[in-house]
């Protein structure tokens, strides 16, 4: 991915990811209470951040690390 797909990609994805994910366990934790949108919009708000700059650290490293899975798989040996 380059240029400005690189910034735009982990900003939605973790976006959709927390959005989904702080749903479930906002509804597993209170179920459905009057004020679960309230308790669930303010989970998404605290997670997603957390998730978007974790994102940006840690994709160069994901990346890598399942290209050389792969490589290993393929039965391609050395550095991926």
């Amino acid at each position: 991915m380059e240029g400005k797909a690189r910034i735009i990609f982990p900003i939605f994805a973790t976006a959709i990811i927390v959005l989904v994910a702080s749903a479930a366990v906002t509804f597993s934790d209170i179920g459905p209470r009057g004020d679960f949108v309230l308790r669930w919009l303010s989970a998404f708000l605290i997670g997603w951040p957390v998730a978007a700059v974790t994102g940006y650290v840690v994709m160069p490293h994901v990346r890598h690390l399942t290209e050389h899975i792969v490589a290993l798989i393929e039965g391609k040996h050395g550095d991926a």
